[in-house]
């Protein structure tokens, strides 16, 4: 029998904020940012949103760069798109390396203002001859021309808050890092003849500044938020806030309806339903 996911929306209190096992992961930093409710709701209450599916072909394109930079990360000679970019470095070759990319483990630190413990998966790392480490992300898409640049987009100021978290952690770890990270983006054609079991791709080198300077003053307004007995604000662009309480209103005003008028028939139930719908439409 296949297995069937199932939600839960009771998480083991363990794994909230609190909890042994509970760690704000570079995600969740992010997760606070988009939506401060919705976070709170996760990490203090225990209730997640609803999941979606894995990008499966990001996911298998970032498999093959590591197996890929690996080789050289061996041979301790640079990738030849660093050689294509002039960027002096070659792979860096570390005993954490594998523990570093990990989910769920990822570069940690212990917060000793807030007390939390952050932590964050990095794709790669590269050092330069003079030891400093410059963080890089692989990312996969597929647009109309080249992408040599962040765009203002929400996903791309999300990659540079991203390379921002990773830098900060390195720091704190006691390394030396470059303020300028990478994105090693795979870009797919659209433009080929036909699929023949293949997709095309361009990849390209996009500087990222990698900006650290605003997570200590984020990591005490999270830790202020979680230390709270009531619910945060709304994210400004949360769709999800909004969904849950159009939902709540209209479920509360049928239990409210069906409580007063006490119908005794299914026909008298689906009557009310009915005009309460048209109500809200």
């Amino acid at each position: 029998m296949a297995y069937e996911y199932k939600y839960n929306p009771n998480r083991n209190a363990d794994w909230n904020y609190g909890g042994k096992k509970w760690r704000l992961s570079r995600s969740k930093l992010d997760f606070f940012m988009e939506c401060p409710r919705c976070f709170y709701l996760d990490n203090k209450l225990g209730t997640k949103r609803p999941g979606f599916p894995s990008f499966n072909l990001n996911i298998a394109v970032d498999e093959l760069f590591k197996k890929e930079f690996d080789v050289y990360r061996e041979k301790q000679e640079p990738h030849p798109i660093m050689e294509k970019y002039k960027i002096n470095a070659v792979p860096f070759q570390h005993e954490k390396m594998g523990t570093w990319r990990e989910n769920f483990e990822g570069i940690e630190y212990k917060d000793t203002e807030t007390g939390m413990t952050i932590s964050g998966a990095v794709d790669d790392i590269w050092v330069t001859p003079e030891g400093k480490l410059i963080i890089v992300d692989y990312k996969s898409t597929s647009k109309d021309g080249s992408i040599t640049e962040l765009s203002d987009s929400a996903w791309d100021q999300q990659y540079k808050r991203q390379l921002g978290v990773y830098k900060w952690l390195l720091e704190k770890n006691g390394f030396k890092v470059e303020d300028t990270g990478y994105l090693v983006y795979a870009n797919a054609s659209k433009d080929e003849p036909d699929f023949g079991d293949k997709l095309v791709f361009e990849t390209t080198l996009v500087p990222v500044p990698a900006e650290s300077d605003w997570i200590d003053q984020t990591l005490d307004k999270i830790k202020e938020c979680l230390e709270k007995d009531h619910l945060p604000e709304i994210g400004a662009k949360c769709e999800f806030c909004p969904y849950r309480e159009a939902c709540g209103k209209k479920l509360q005003a049928i239990h409210k309806q069906l409580q007063k008028e006490k119908p005794a028939a299914d026909s008298g139930v689906a009557g009310t339903i009915d005009a309460l719908k048209k109500k809200y439409q």
